[in-house]
């Protein structure tokens, strides 16, 4: 169990290789993450946020490959991904790998009982009696939460449906803590904003922050109107437009996604949304120079690869940093650190 108190008392991992970590006196209030579902950043305050990218921080070194650790020895992490996945199914399984862990895959679903017509619930009982933790990425909206419902085990959301993200968001805000800053952030989030739950995740977790906010995306793509009234309520500045080219030099961050072609229920709207917004070099020129570009990946044309080699790009950065935040949400999980 992770706890914290504001009487001066070590909040310490436990053994971590030949050493022991302490994270220091942090927070004010007793935080407890063991047997703790992942499902929505809405399920986590600013101070839970904080005290999981200090975790991922002090793990770093081991997801690097600097340092070994057997926090996860015994333990079994099942993923089930119902969805294509590369970054996030692969990242999962080498913070499982790093900490000492195994991992059990579901692998294609075409060669599960899915098939057979076996509905989620099932699985996921069944699962829950085999690993430690389960790992869940489904197309519906609402499936982690259901699957939370029947599981024995903690269940992280790897993504469910147009809705949430969370572990995406959590190493979203730990690349731009590392990268630039969280305090006093502008941030601009530019792309499919409609379908998009890596951004519909992380504007929830910045308005914790008092980041400000612009969305640029064509009239077609634009952020649901229930995220955008939920920032209003929280006083959270926000601006939208369709340009690039407008906003370009005063932000800090620009997060750019590409247009999902497999959430669009028509392929002709698809074709005419696609090629709207472009980050190019000379677009660039115009930009703040210490401007960071985060991506969370695939890209298809959204981004030239001429932008991959100037210093405003960190979209590969990122996608490491996917591995020490999924470590500290892994064994933050299962209680090996306290």
């Amino acid at each position: 169990m992770v706890h914290g108190r504001s009487s001066g008392c070590l909040i310490n991992f436990k053994k971590f290789g030949a050493k022991v970590i302490s994270l220091g006196t942090l927070y004010e209030s007793r935080m407890s993450y063991k047997n703790r579902h992942v499902i929505s950043m809405k399920d986590f305050s600013r101070k839970e946020i904080d005290y999981i990218l200090d975790t991922a921080e002090k793990l770093e070194p081991v997801a690097r490959g600097e340092e070994r650790s057997r926090l996860l020895d015994g333990k079994i992490v099942a993923l089930l991904f119902f969805e294509p996945s590369t970054r996030t199914r692969l990242s999962f399984e080498v913070a499982a790998q790093r900490l000492g862990g195994q991992v059990l895959n579901l692998g294609s679903v075409e060669a599960s009982s899915v098939m057979k017509g076996e509905n989620l619930a099932d699985t996921i009982r069944v699962i829950s009696k085999y690993a430690d933790l389960i790992v869940l990425r489904h197309p519906l909206d609402g499936s982690a939460r259901m699957a939370a419902e029947f599981a024995s085990v903690p269940i992280i959301n790897g993504g469910d449906g147009s809705v949430h993200h969370p572990t995406q968001t959590f190493l979203d805000l730990y690349t731009i803590r590392r990268e630039s800053h969280l305090d006093d952030l502008r941030i601009a989030m530019a792309g499919d904003l409609k379908y998009g739950r890596t951004v519909h995740s992380l504007c929830h977790a910045l308005s914790l922050y008092g980041t400000e906010m612009t969305f640029v995306s064509p009239p077609e793509l634009k952020m649901p109107s229930e995220i955008v009234r939920d920032l209003q309520k929280n006083k959270i500045s926000i601006k939208e437009t369709d340009s690039l080219e407008e906003i370009i030099g005063d932000i800090d961050v620009l997060y750019m996604t590409r247009v999902q072609r497999e959430r669009f229920p028509d392929p002709e709207e698809y074709e005419k949304v696609k090629n709207k917004l472009k980050i190019t070099g000379d677009l660039l020129k115009n930009a703040d120079p210490n401007l960071k570009i985060l991506h969370p990946l695939p890209r298809v044309n959204e981004i030239s690869p001429e932008v991959d080699a100037t210093p405003h790009a960190r979209y590969f950065q990122q996608a490491f940093y996917g591995v020490p935040i999924r470590m500290a949400l892994l064994a933050l999980a299962m209680g090996v650190i306290e």
